[in-house]
């Protein structure tokens, strides 16, 4: 059996990549129907294998790359779920989200919705800018966005056609002010993980059962995760092979599967 040696973990209906967003051969253009991630956001997070710290237009540069290639591997009813800040103030103000919708449309995506993402971590800021003072204070909203983005077509025709989504959950989650906590970075070993109900949600609202979901930052797992336990086909890229290793672990534990061996042909 021909193996890549790309493939770092690998059970039915769930597969783990450990290859380099920008050079990977290991998906298929035009096989995946919902792609969901949380990029790095360039706030000098310590990653083990990212400079998260480049020059802003560096940045963007790196963005324009990789959503490229995110378009590439979309269905035509293809639907993007890009977790990303609404702005940054660390090494000077941006308006991020703004700047990564308007690439994402200059590659071709086309735009359907914003939800906000309330995490209500304010009482974590340490800066004001000027304290008590109109010469120079920070305005930080407690947020993020999920843009929801897609290739062609907003109906989705491909598929099983057969949705999991509830009553209650359709009429909550298609209000765009989503509030529930992020996820403890020392609870997941992982420097920027997102919680689990992020995926859950944008997998059951955008996705048929049994329809294929991608994950190009992987990072510690969690949408792989969430959509291995509601029935969908899940495939992470993560370039780093410790974080790999973090979401094996976590994703045998937590969604309760057992690795099938990988063996390559000598």
């Amino acid at each position: 059996m021909n193996v890549s040696n790309n493939i770092f973990f690998e059970s039915e209906k769930l597969k783990i990549i450990n290859d380099d967003i920008l050079t990977t051969k290991e998906i298929p253009n035009k096989s995946i129907d919902l792609i969901i991630t949380s990029p790095p956001y360039n706030v000098d997070i310590k990653y083990t294998s990212h400079n998260d710290k480049l020059l802003y237009e560096d940045y963007l540069t790196f963005s324009k790359k990789w959503l490229h290639r995110c378009f590439e591997w979309l269905k035509d009813d293809g639907r993007f779920c890009l977790n990303i800040p609404l702005d940054k103030n660390k090494g000077g103000q941006q308006s991020v989200g703004a700047d990564i919708t308007t690439i994402s449309k200059e590659i071709g995506f086309k735009y359907h919705s914003t939800i906000i993402w309330n995490e209500g971590n304010i009482s974590r800021r340490t800066a004001w800018g000027s304290w008590l003072s109109a010469s120079a204070p920070y305005v930080i909203a407690p947020v993020e966005l999920i843009v929801v983005l897609y290739k062609k077509i907003w109906k989705k025709t491909s598929g099983s056609k057969k949705s999991d989504v509830l009553k209650r959950e359709f009429l909550e989650w298609t209000n765009g002010l989503w509030t529930f906590s992020g996820e403890s970075k020392k609870k997941i070993g992982h420097p920027a993980p997102f919680p689990i109900e992020l995926p859950r949600r944008c997998i059951k609202l955008f996705t048929f059962i049994g329809d294929t979901v991608l994950d190009p930052f992987m990072g510690s797992g969690t949408t792989l995760i969430a959509g291995y336990l509601n029935n969908r086909n899940v495939i992470g890229i993560e370039i780093d092979e410790t974080y790999c290793e973090l979401a094996k672990r976590r994703i045998i534990v937590e969604a309760k599967i057992n690795e099938r061996r990988l063996f390559q042909e000598v």
